[in-house]
């Protein structure tokens, strides 16, 4: 079936899903999905791709065909229909331009829901043309098809047109001509394929816009669009600021120049649902103090995240039901993956949940790993990855090869942060690829990356020396700190009085042991590896230093330090002075007890 420009043809659809452009910051009211929306206006003809997103969006719809996306959005406004599907980004072609003002001067609705729909363009004829002497199509088409074009019709004329199938209703089939579309709207056309899949990796995403907002799924995203803005010093990295301190990611940004002012405004799409606390909260900030202009953004919609990327793990299973695990498992549920907890005390046993996910993550104590590791790790068949949650690296990681079949991907992660942080933004994470690790294990330490973990690559041995420093031996330092106090009477009340700051480091430390669960540091403290090399390795030189010191060694002790300055370099002290300062500095303005 056929249509005349702005006379829509009605055609029935198929497939599902249903969602919630253009409110304040304060979101209007916002319902759950339902099944009540029955028609959806799009671009025509029939068998075009737009065609095609709005039959996979809802089964039984009926679908309005529009020759432009300004008709779609005027019969959307005047409600004559309940949905509009218009294409707002292509992989080839990137933005589409018209997208970004028709959400401008939108004043009613809401994006609601997305479909990204795989593109395959077809080169037709009418039947008998052997020789092909002009290119037929859209310009959004024809702009995907460039490089196609330029190496196969180097030399022939293009024709742009608005309206593909009044423009061929009324042209001279006898002409040698060719057309770019998709295969089914050719079939439509009456023309012949003379050649598949032009634009190879190709695909079209297709906001969904709807007459209420949709409502959270756990998974979503906002977009947000500004007023033209007035200058001023500062002003992106303000706005963005504003998001990554909460720890609001960002999906896509956008800048436009308003054709009247000759102001900037800006699209923005976050992680997250307008409803969600953070996302609501940069959003009033960035308003009142960073842009400081009332009504200055106007919130598109909410709708469920829509990812271009491939994912590769669909879900996590966890042996292990502590808050760590806990922690992981919400993080990774608001990246769109399904996961499952098992343990000791879960209904649902290890042994039943491995066979139901892509990756299993054991995030047990340290001392507890190896062995949950030589019960469960050869129950992983081959194509599946299993991540370790663990804070020593070399025996765990050939623990895990030798009970691991050889198709199972392999992987150690020490992050070195706990479940009461908010979000991973600047913390360190110490990551131990093997000989195993695949693609399931990078799109994991991928997910870490997004998130903003400094991510260091180790050895399993490097890696335990370095928490031997950095881990184990300030925990032996701060436990045998507290026991000398405690054995010469030492009143923790009047510590602070008599530090200098520099040595008020090392009793903050101190605190922060034995204000936490000990368990944890008692664990960090018996695992095994070369950090305990470290510890000893302290603890004779210590002897060493404190026999020096008694002896009124003066000079020896002067020149142990000495060589000590020159191998931690200037350039390492220099910087660690510099961290030293900015904590002296806060330190300075609290009162101690």
């Amino acid at each position: 079936m056929r249509f005349k420009a702005g006379v829509p043809a009605r055609e029935i659809s198929r497939n599902s899903n249903n969602h919630g452009v253009g409110t304040s910051i304060h979101a209007g009211p916002i319902t759950e999905r339902g099944d009540c929306m029955t028609s959806i206006a799009t671009l025509g003809p029939k068998g075009s791709h737009a065609w095609q997103a709005a039959l996979q969006f809802k089964a039984d719809a009926e679908i309005s065909l529009y020759p432009q996306i300004s008709k779609v959005i005027e019969a959307f406004v005047r409600r004559e229909i309940d949905l509009a599907a218009v294409p707002v980004y292509n992989t080839r072609e990137g933005e589409i331009k018209e997208y970004f003002h028709m959400m401008e001067n939108l004043s009613r609705g809401y994006w609601i829901d997305n479909v990204v729909l795989p593109i395959h363009l077809s080169l037709g004829a009418p039947a008998g043309h052997d020789e092909i002497r002009s290119i037929i199509g859209t310009a959004t088409v024809l702009r995907q098809c460039e490089a196609y074009i330029g190496e196969r019709f180097p030399n022939i004329p293009m024709i742009v047109v608005q309206d593909l199938s009044e423009h061929l209703e009324t042209h001279d089939n006898s002409d040698n001509y060719g057309v770019i579309d998709s295969e089914e709207a050719l079939k439509e056309f009456g023309l012949d394929i003379i050649e598949r899949e032009v634009a190879p990796h190709n695909r079209t995403r297709f906001a969904v816009l709807g007459h209420t907002m949709a409502a959270s799924t756990g998974y979503d995203a906002t977009a947000i669009l500004t007023a033209p803005l007035m200058d001023r010093v500062g002003l992106l990295f303000d706005i963005l600021g504003e998001f990554t301190k909460r720890g609001v990611n960002l999906l896509d940004m956008r800048t436009e120049t308003d054709i009247k002012s000759q102001k900037l405004q800006f699209y923005f799409e976050v992680e997250g649902h307008i409803q969600d606390t953070q996302v609501g909260r940069a959003l009033k900030r960035i308003e009142s103090h960073v842009i400081q202009e009332p009504r200055s953004m106007r919130v598109l919609g909410s709708f469920p995240r829509v990812d271009m990327r491939v994912k590769h793990i669909k879900n996590f299973g966890f042996i292990g039901t502590g808050d760590l695990s806990a922690w992981f498992a919400k993080k990774l549920e608001n990246e769109g993956y399904t996961t499952l907890l098992s343990g000791r005390s879960s209904r649902l046993r290890p042994e039943d949940m491995i066979p139901q996910v892509d990756v299993v993550v054991i995030c047990v104590p340290i001392s507890a790993t190896p062995a949950t590791i030589e019960l469960y790790g050869p129950l992983l068949r081959d194509g599946q990855a299993l991540i370790l949650l663990a804070g020593e690296a070399e025996n765990t990681v050939n623990t895990a090869l030798a009970h691991t079949k050889q198709g199972v991907e392999v992987i150690l992660v020490h992050n070195l942060w706990g479940p009461q942080t908010t979000n991973m933004k600047d913390k360190n994470a110490s990551v131990v690829r093997t000989a195993r690790t695949g693609s399931l294990c990078s799109e994991f330490e991928s997910f870490l990356y997004k998130h903003g973990a400094v991510i260091s690559q180790d050895a399993p041995r490097q890696h335990d020396l370095l928490m031997g420093v950095g881990q184990k031996l300030p925990t032996a330092i701060s436990i045998a700190m507290a026991m000398s106090m405690q054995e010469n009477n030492i009143t923790p009340a009047d510590i602070g009085t008599h530090s200098t700051l520099t040595s008020l480091y090392g009793i903050l430390a101190m605190a922060r042991v034995h204000s936490q669960n000990p368990r944890t540091y008692a664990e960090i403290m018996a695992a095994h590896g070369a950090g305990n090399k470290v510890v000893r390795d302290f603890v004779k030189h210590l002897r060493t230093i404190l026999d020096h010191a008694d002896a009124g060694d003066i000079p020896t002790l002067c020149s142990i330090i000495e060589q000590g300055r020159g191998y931690l370099s200037e350039n390492f002290l220099e910087a660690r002075m510099e961290q030293a300062l900015a904590v002296d500095e806060t330190l300075g303005k609290l009162i101690l007890p």
